[in-house]
């Protein structure tokens, strides 16, 4: 329903009654314009044309013994692109986020291997060093496994002995150097650790990385790979980059 005037709709968009008129049968050109939408993980998602997909899967949704914890939205004054692609990226943690992901004496990120097929891209074997990985305090070389699910959508799975955690994040472009997104976390300890505690710790780790994409110039992710230069330890953002490239998405690309 219209809330300045009360005109409601039916599913298909044709407007169903007029309040003021109701005995006038609503025209024809009464139309609301509609996309396919549907609810999935507590969000909707909206397609403006005809998907080639479903919903990206998020594996751990259906596992009951993870918590899920939604955070955001996140506002980035930048391409969505840019914004996955950072989501990807372990190699800043020592330095941007010293402390909370990683730790500047500790930069190494080892060899990993990384397969792009028609299912998206799978990093797996990226380790790196956390100061406090699972809530005990004490430091440990963490194993991430990143797979992107879609252009706008990736998930990590990383695992410490026995505790694991996951996130799922997914972009929505507002225009094409803007974005806003959001990120489920998953994980199977600190079950008794406050929502309001660990919302507020991945707010912080956002908010440091919300300045550093928005400074990356130019602005949209430039796909000609020669254009940057790239190490063996950006091997996702490069299969990134690629994958973008062969599905010849445009939107935020340069």
């Amino acid at each position: 329903m219209c809330p300045c005037h009360g005109w409601s709709y039916g599913p298909d968009g044709q407007c169903v009654k007029i309040p003021a008129h109701p005995d006038q049968k609503p025209p024809a050109k009464a139309r609301a314009t509609t996309y396919r939408a549907r609810r999935a993980y507590g969000l909707v998602w909206v397609s403006l044309g005809q998907p080639g997909h479903d919903i990206p899967h998020f594996p751990k949704w259906g596992d009951e013994s993870y918590r899920k914890i939604l955070c955001g939205p996140y506002s980035f004054d930048a391409a969505g692109t840019r914004a996955v692609e950072n989501f990807l990226d372990v190699v800043h943690f020592p330095f941007v986020h010293a402390g909370y992901l990683g730790d500047p004496q500790h930069p190494e990120i080892d060899d990993y291997e990384v397969q792009l097929s028609e299912e998206g891209i799978v990093a797996e074997g990226i380790t790196v060093w956390q100061p406090d990985p699972d809530g005990s305090g004490k430091g440990a070389r963490v194993t991430y496994t990143y797979r992107v699910l879609r252009p706008m959508t990736a998930y990590f799975t990383s695992t410490f002995e026995e505790p694991a955690f996951a996130a799922y994040f997914t972009v929505l472009p507002t225009d094409e150097v803007g974005c806003c997104a959001w990120m489920w976390l998953a994980m199977n300890y600190s079950q008794e650790q406050p929502e309001a505690v660990i919302r507020e710790f991945e707010d912080a780790v956002t908010a440091q990385d919300i300045p550093i994409v928005e400074s990356q110039r130019p602005e949209l992710l430039p796909l000609d790979l020669p254009a940057e230069l790239h190490l063996r330890s950006d091997r996702t953002a490069i299969a990134y980059r690629k994958w973008l490239q062969e599905l010849g998405l445009v939107f935020g690309t340069v």
